[in-house]
């Protein structure tokens, strides 16, 4: 399976990188793992909210324009649907029967775009609570892991 993470926004911290490297490794027993890491866009009042709109407008074209063809796309959004790990898990496995591509997408600190919530086929939510995005992409990586040792029968999940 083809399994390509989107983000915007860079990681700075060290421990974040150690994880999500962790879990990349883990993860390449079961899928090829692709990371596009696109640049966030810069906003100088973040007080303004048509800015803001321009700013993810823009990202949007970017992560639209990275999305390989075919894919299953989720976007991770506040407003999305929580799945518990089995029910992920049974989304990645659908995925994979179907077009063996898996594209998860994660925005910058003030979302996505509608505009690419709209292409998506799920929106995901693993939270009400906020995180910061640097954080959820490490918990990204772990519940993809999780996932595909449920879909493979393995204990870790347990």
């Amino acid at each position: 399976m083809n399994l390509t993470i989107i983000t915007v926004g860079s990681l700075k911290e060290s421990y974040l990188k150690d994880a999500i490297s962790e879990y990349k490794k883990r993860l390449s027993q079961y899928a090829k793992v692709e990371e596009i890491e696109l640049k966030e866009e810069r906003i100088s009042n973040e007080d303004d909210s048509s800015e803001i709109e321009r700013a993810l407008d823009n990202e949007a074209v970017k992560i639209l324009s990275a999305i390989p063809e075919g894919s299953y796309k989720i976007a991770l959004c506040v407003e999305g649907k929580m799945l518990s790990s089995e029910e992920l898990a049974e989304k990645i496995r659908s995925a994979k029967d179907t077009s063996g591509k898996l594209v998860l997408i994660i925005g910058s600190s003030h979302g996505l775009s509608d505009k690419v919530k709209s292409k998506c086929d799920l929106r995901l939510s693993f939270s009400r609570l906020t995180f910061p995005h640097q954080l959820i992409r490490v918990n990204l990586y772990e519940a993809l892991y999780r996932s595909f040792t449920i879909i493979a029968g393995k204990r870790y999940h347990k």
